[in-house]
């Protein structure tokens, strides 16, 4: 009788263990050293069509209109294409508008964090190869 390891292999649970212990916390404080912003508000331009640049308060315009059309008649097309038109709208312009930066650090921590990172993932994947 032969035992198996991780996946049915004979890679062994501890590197299985130990790889992917590594992989989950360099993974954690490589998202951890990550800054969001994002540069959404009232005049901010979601769209430019030539000379005329759509802002994102000039969206809230249709969204009103819908907004007021669907009240008046829930069935009018019109005013349910303008109003989830509008929110796609300003959904898109703040995913548009975010940005990602990595924190200031030290090279040592980013060496910590990418050897944790990489080696985690190496060490799990040697572990579900056959010996």
């Amino acid at each position: 009788m032969s035992s198996t390891g991780a996946g049915g292999t004979e890679g062994g649970i501890a590197k299985f263990i130990v790889g992917l212990a590594m992989f989950i916390g360099g993974g954690y404080l490589l998202l951890n050293s990550i800054v969001v912003t994002n540069d959404f508000y009232w005049g901010y331009s979601l769209f430019r069509m030539g000379g005329f640049s759509l802002t994102s308060g000039i969206i809230m315009i249709p969204f009103m209109l819908g907004v007021g059309l669907i009240f008046y008649s829930y069935k009018n097309i019109l005013g349910w294409i303008l109003a989830l038109g509008s929110l796609l709208c300003m959904v898109l312009g703040v995913i548009s508008s975010t940005h990602f930066v990595l924190r200031q650090m030290s090279a040592f921590e980013l060496i910590v964090i990418l050897v944790l990172l990489l080696g985690g993932a190496g060490l799990f994947l040697s572990s579900l190869k056959k010996q």
